[in-house]
Formats: structure tokens, C-alpha cells, sequence
């Protein structure tokens, strides 16, 4: 049965073609720079080993791409990088004290495990 309530997003578009080619343009710039930040994040995570006295300058490298990809994303899809400047900074700011909150207890934690219990004792 054919519904007829439904309508093609593509024939209902409401803007000219130039404004279909910026779209697209945006989009493809979003891809390139997302892959980039990726296939960098792989090409360092293959060439250097753990046991390398750079692993931990590795690891805070891929945390902070990490965090821009996920700041860009949010920037671009969730169209935040269109509002005000204060909305912006009134939503990414608490978003990145949050992960900085939340690496350093996964930093404390772990530096706390590989010493064993303080003070436990059997």
C-alpha cells in the first residue's frame, strides 16, 4: 500500500541549489577533518608501542584529540557552532571540566591500584 504521508526529504528540501552545494561542501569538509583526526590517532597508536617512554605522552595526545573530536562533533551536528558565543561556552566548558574531572580520578585511581591497598592489611 503506498502511504501518501510521507514525503521524500530530498523533494521537499526548501532551499536553492547553491545552498545544496554549501550543505555538501560542509559535509564533506566535516568528514575529511574527522577522518584526519582519526587516521592520525591510528598511525601514532601503530608505530608506538606501550613499552616506548612516549606511551604516556601517547595517551594524553589521543585523550585531548579525542576531546576535540568530540567537541567538534557536538560543535557541528548538534548545531551548536551556529548559536551565540555564550550559549557555547555555557555548554562546552562544563562539558570539558567534566572530562578533565573524570581523567584525573581515572588517573588517581589507577596510580592508587598499582600501588596496592594503603593500609590494608591481611
Amino acid at each position: 500500500m503506498l502511504r501518501d504521508d510521507i514525503i521524500e526529504y530530498s523533494l521537499d528540501a526548501h532551499h536553492s541549489e547553491e545552498t545544496g552545494k554549501k550543505l555538501r561542501k560542509k559535509i564533506w569538509f566535516v568528514t575529511v577533518i574527522l577522518t584526519l583526526i582519526t587516521a592520525v590517532e591510528v598511525a601514532i597508536g601503530a608505530s608506538i608501542h606501550q613499552d616506548s617512554s612516549y606511551w604516556p605522552v601517547v595517551k594524553v595526545f589521543f585523550i585531548v584529540l579525542t576531546l576535540v573530536k568530540a567537541a567538534y562533533i557536538v560543535l557541528v551536528f548538534m548545531h551548536l557552532g551556529d548559536e551565540r558565543k555564550i550559549l557555547k561556552y555555557i555548554v562546552l566548558i562544563p562539558y570539558f571540566i567534566f572530562a578533565l574531572y573524570l581523567i584525573a580520578i581515572l588517573i588517581y585511581e589507577g596510580l592508587a591500584a598499582g600501588e596496592g591497598f594503603v593500609g590494608g592489611g591481611a
